[in-house]
């Protein structure tokens, strides 16, 4: 199979400081220029004009400064968000309400959903038996966001949802999603660890 270079193959990254030359496959070089008068009017678009200049504004005012829950807040701020939802996966549970009295001292609104809301059996929605044996009940992100839409929070954070689980929460949610927690059992819930050794202790993955 044809292996198609993009992003991912470059380093020189000359799109960050643009005093190099750009590689041959070099995406901002050779893009479609549809794809690209697409995308840029639509940050002129009101609520993605805000959170773009939010988002510019945290990393510029706290780079390097800020953890990631210090970030959240700051960016929650200046987008004037009142009600904060979490998305927990009930593992992550004494974890989500520390993050929730963080939240509540610093003047949000907090509403939680954790994954096993509703106590559904995997097999009421055809998930294979053996399944089961990590644990009866379905995780359920769709009604996790639709309780969170329900409560009316603005910008929604998910705190160690299982891989897909994610996606179907970020799916169906109303508000602004972003991410405290990244799951990740073996690794005590730092993914990049994977990768930063994976020449060596996690070359397996490879």
């Amino acid at each position: 199979m044809e292996k198609k270079l993009s992003c991912i193959d470059c380093g020189v990254k000359n799109c960050n400081k643009m005093d190099k030359t750009y590689p041959e496959f070099c995406l901002t070089k050779n893009m479609n220029k549809e794809v690209f008068e697409t995308a840029m009017p639509r940050y002129q678009e009101e609520d993605n004009h805000k959170v773009m200049v939010a988002a510019a504004e945290v990393e510029c005012e706290h780079y390097c400064q800020y953890t990631r829950i210090e970030e959240i807040m700051a960016f929650a701020k200046k987008l004037e968000v009142k009600k904060i939802g979490i998305a927990t996966c009930v593992g992550l549970l004494k974890e989500s309400h520390t993050l929730a009295a963080i939240l509540r001292n610093h003047g949000f609104e907090v509403f939680g959903a954790a994954c096993k809301v509703g106590t559904v059996p995997k097999v009421d929605v055809g998930i294979p038996e053996k399944c089961s044996k990590i644990g009866i009940n379905m995780c359920n992100p769709i009604l996790q966001a639709e309780l969170l839409n329900e409560a009316g929070t603005e910008l929604n954070i998910i705190m160690g949802l299982c891989v897909g689980h994610d996606s179907l929460f970020i799916k169906y949610s109303n508000a602004l999603v972003t991410s405290g927690v990244t799951k990740d059992r073996v690794l005590g819930h730092n993914p990049a660890a994977a990768l930063y050794t994976a020449d060596t202790y996690y070359s397996k993955i490879k």
